[in-house]
């Protein structure tokens, strides 16, 4: 699987993105970074985008994206669980009419085609399995797992906060996508919110580590854009990563992994 991060901050600017992960070409994790990075022929080879809770910088790119296919005749397949699709429809049927219904319009043919998944059940967009798994957030949210054709399988937390156990059971990842938004200065505010700062994701990787043996390579995401906080947040990563002897790269945009 070729993996392109497209966004790795929970702000956005000329030069920060939010959260947006692309996979060959064709599957999406997340759409915060989607219409602002890819070109138009690139959105419309996209097959379907999994999208990990309805955050607004989550579903930020839904409305236009959802544009070009409609404008060019094609239909794009969207995933998530019960809560996203609310959110979205509830976006579509604000009274004051925000933008054309692109999951009822066109009639018979939908801009946007939206399959609600269930948590723990299997399901495949495409040439992928894909397995939705509870995080804990201020929201109802997921983590993706994507098994490619390859038998790789990275695992895309979204955003979360401590307390994976259960999570950490049910995935079996080569590749760990995780946010880390805060450097260990805002540990406190982090876990009330639930986020992860580099401290928080040493727990949760022990835990991983207890019950599956291994720690698969890491990357984080999510990041919070200040120099400060970056520049602190990759000491203590650092540290993490040599406590734990595993790989842990600070995700940013462009970055492209092979899987």
């Amino acid at each position: 699987m070729k993996i392109r991060m497209l966004g790795a901050h929970n702000q956005e600017s000329r030069d920060a993105r939010v959260g947006g992960i692309l996979i060959d070409g064709v599957l999406a994790l997340d759409c915060g970074a989607l219409t602002s990075t890819l070109t138009f022929d690139e959105q419309l080879n996209l097959k379907a985008v999994l999208i990990t809770h309805h955050h607004y910088d989550h579903i930020k790119d839904v409305v236009m994206l959802g544009a070009t296919f409609y404008n060019e005749g094609r239909q794009l397949a969207l995933y998530s669980t019960a809560s996203v699709r609310d959110a979205l429809a509830y976006l579509f049927s604000y009274p004051g009419k925000l933008y054309t219904n692109l999951l009822e319009k066109p009639e018979g043919s939908p801009a946007l085609v939206f399959t609600t998944v269930e948590a723990l059940k299997p399901f495949r967009p495409g040439d992928y399995e894909v397995l939705a798994v509870p995080v804990n957030h201020s929201v109802p949210a997921v983590g993706f797992q994507v098994s490619g054709s390859n038998g790789k399988r990275l695992f895309y937390t979204g955003d979360t906060g401590p307390g994976l156990e259960e999570c950490w059971r049910r995935i079996s990842p080569d590749l760990l996508i995780i946010e880390n938004t805060a450097s260990d200065r805002f540990i406190e505010k982090a876990r009330e919110v639930k986020h992860l700062s580099p401290a928080l994701l040493k727990a949760e990787l022990l835990t991983f580590r207890r019950i599956h043996g291994y720690l698969p390579r890491v990357v984080t995401t999510h990041h919070f854009p200040s120099a400060r906080d970056e520049a602190e947040r990759l000491v203590e990563l650092e540290r993490v990563a040599g406590e734990l002897d595993v790989s842990i790269t600070i995700g940013r945009e462009g970055l492209e992994i092979d899987l």
